[in-house]
Order: C-alpha cells, then sequence, then structure tokens
C-alpha cells in the first residue's frame, strides 16, 4: 500500500487544489461551490477526497449545515500556501502562451484596516504610482479578521493591519511600522476643544462615535472607560466608515475615539480638532502582513519598502496634535 505522500503526489489534481482555495476565499461549501460552478455536494466530494488523500482533515466544519468553514487546520494551511503556488504558477504558465507574448498589467491587491488606509498607506501608494505608473492597485479596506482571510486565501498581497492572536496569524508574518494612540476628537468650536484639560466624565456628557464591536479600537475605548469607572452610553453611534464618522462629528457635538491615525491630516489642517485628554495605554501596533514563505513580487517589495520609510513620519505626526 502506498504510502500517505505517495498517494497524495498520485492523485493530486488541479480540481483539488482549486477546490481548497475556493473554501478559503469563502468561508463556505456552497458559496465556494458556486464560485467554482459546482454543486454543493460536488464540493463537499472534491475536499473529502482532498482530505483523503492528505491523509488528515483540512479543515474544521461549522455547525449550520457543516456548510460553514469555521477554520482550516494547521495542515490546511499548510497545504493552501503550496496551493496558492502551483495555481499562480499554472496561471504564469497560461499567461506565457498567449500571443502577445504573455505581457500583461501587473496587478498589486491591498487590504487595509479603515483608521490606516487614508493615511499611511495613501503616502505610500502616492511614491508608488509615481515609481510604478503602469502598476494596477487594488486598495480592500475591512476589519482585521477579513483582511487576514483574504491575504491567507491569496486574495490580498499584502496587508496593513495589527497583530492578532496566533491562531489568526497562521501562515502570516507580521512586521511592526508604528504605533497609534486613540484620540478623541471634535470639530472646531466644539464646548470641549476650547478647554484646556476636559475630563473623560466632560467628554461623555456628549454624543459618542466610536468603532464596531470586534475592533481593536473599539476595545481600547472600553478599556480606556472602564479604568476609570465609566461604560459606553446605550445611545452611541458605532461606525467603521471614517466619511460617516467625520460628517456626524463635524455636524454635531459629538465625540469621535479613533486611532490618530485615521484623522491625522485632518489634525493637522485644523479641519478636526483632537481633545486635550490623556489617552496612555491605548497605542496600537500598526504593521506589514505578508503571507509566510512567499516570494514578493516587484510591486509589493517596493510598496513595503515604502511603508517602512512612511512610517516614522506618520507616527511622529501623531505626537502631541491637538
Amino acid at each position: 500500500m502506498a504510502a500517505p505522500s505517495e498517494a497524495f503526489v498520485r492523485g493530486v489534481q488541479l480540481r483539488h487544489l482549486r477546490c481548497l482555495v475556493a473554501v478559503a476565499q469563502e468561508r463556505h461549501l456552497a458559496r465556494a461551490a458556486e464560485r467554482l460552478s459546482l454543486s454543493q455536494p460536488a464540493m463537499s466530494k472534491t475536499l473529502a477526497e482532498l482530505e483523503a488523500l492528505a491523509g488528515t482533515r483540512l479543515v474544521e466544519r461549522g455547525e449550520a449545515g457543516r456548510r460553514g468553514i469555521q477554520r482550516f487546520t494547521v495542515a490546511g494551511e499548510q497545504l493552501l500556501a503550496h496551493a496558492l503556488r502551483v495555481l499562480d504558477a499554472v496561471d504564469a504558465s497560461a499567461q506565457s502562451l498567449r500571443p502577445d507574448g504573455g505581457e500583461r498589467v501587473e496587478r498589486l491587491r491591498v487590504g487595509a484596516l479603515p483608521s490606516v488606509a487614508p493615511t499611511l498607506l495613501v503616502d505610500a501608494l502616492l511614491v508608488l504610482r509615481a515609481r510604478m505608473p503602469a502598476l494596477q492597485v487594488e486598495v480592500r479596506t475591512g476589519v482585521n479578521a477579513l483582511l487576514f482571510d483574504a491575504l491567507r486565501a491569496g486574495e490580498l498581497d499584502l496587508v496593513c493591519g495589527r497583530m492578532s492572536d496566533p491562531q489568526r496569524m497562521a501562515g502570516l508574518s507580521f512586521e511592526l511600522l508604528c504605533s497609534e494612540p486613540l484620540a478623541m476628537v471634535v470639530r472646531p468650536g466644539h464646548p470641549l476643544a476650547r478647554a484646556a484639560s476636559p475630563s473623560v466624565q466632560d467628554v461623555m456628557t456628549h454624543p459618542l462615535v466610536i468603532y464596531s464591536e470586534g475592533t481593536i479600537p473599539r476595545h481600547h475605548t472600553e478599556s480606556l472607560l472602564s479604568g476609570l469607572g465609566l461604560r459606553l452610553p446605550a445611545t452611541h453611534t458605532q461606525t467603521l466608515d471614517l466619511a460617516v464618522a467625520s460628517a456626524l462629528v463635524l455636524r454635531s457635538d459629538a465625540v469621535w475615539f479613533t486611532p490618530a491615525g485615521a484623522v491625522r491630516d485632518e489634525l493637522l489642517s485644523g479641519a478636526l480638532v483632537r481633545l486635550r485628554v490623556a489617552t496612555t495605554g491605548t497605542e496600537e501596533p500598526v504593521g506589514l502582513l505578508l503571507r509566510s514563505g512567499v516570494e514578493l513580487s516587484a510591486a509589493q517589495r517596493t510598496l513595503a519598502a515604502l511603508l517602512r520609510d512612511a512610517a516614522p513620519a506618520h507616527a511622529a505626526a501623531l505626537v502631541g496634535r491637538g
């Protein structure tokens, strides 16, 4: 009887690898089947075949009809990384066979937290555009967990995000770029903007705009208040949309709890004002996330270097504003 590794080499096919990648991208068997134009039973069968060839479980299914995917196992994460490289090689081979000699527009798919995208990332992207004008760039924003899943599944090339727990970091590397403190931000002319040292208790008498549940800024907001014996009022507004949050603050007396980096340019220009309230202990490490063991393209290497170069000035601009 052939050893598991021999059976895998003999039996694995591209359809198995495409199945695994689609499952990683959708995190749901039915949606993964739809992506590949398969029936859900056919998708489940293909995944079962791959697990049999691998000799181990690759994904942990959810409870709801067993169609949802809770997580990849360690073996699943390892095989996914190889599957992405194999499929990338197949795509490159197909491209080289084109009559035009395989010329194509190079793409760079970047993920970023909403609080990082408009400042630190844009600083780097502006220089990148000047250096690589023919590059096609796609930027996707979202919460850390979704960006991690998209990066691991090969839908993103790199991410500007935050460190997470070890289980979430499987197959990914993290390089610290800077730390961003939480800030309490208001419109110019706000009653608290004129105060020399307003207290958090003063802040709580105004409407609050905060980040959504499950985000690090939201955790830091609640921790800051809890340390002072305070709780969020039930009447707060929560959003990840920076434009909505900014508009609410500019058109009312609301106070916005946000990472300072998200509003760096507005603070520097005076469009928004940072309250003189201490937020020590709310610093968030922001870094560069990549898939481990993957050779970077020229565009990926260039953007990573530009992010490293831009980080010190970005961090310095956040100190003592307000």
